[in-house]
């Protein structure tokens, strides 16, 4: 996709920032924020987030062997 403007991924599932939290009971976004950033990630109205780090699991894997 060399050369292709890839739209940015929305689903947050499939972001490494997000996991589970005991305390809270439920998944969360887990993205240490300064607090500036975070008023400006609040106020723009984003239709993909900006943050999105897509979590490939075997790609971890392949580094083992």
């Amino acid at each position: 996709m060399t050369g292709k403007n890839v739209p940015r991924q929305t689903d947050c599932r499939t972001c490494v920032y997000y996991d589970y939290d005991e305390v809270y009971d439920m998944d969360i976004c887990d993205l240490s924020l300064d607090e500036d950033e975070m008023v400006r990630f609040m106020q723009h109205p984003y239709s993909a987030c900006p943050y999105y780090k897509f979590y490939d699991e075997y790609k971890t894997v392949q580094k083992q062997i």
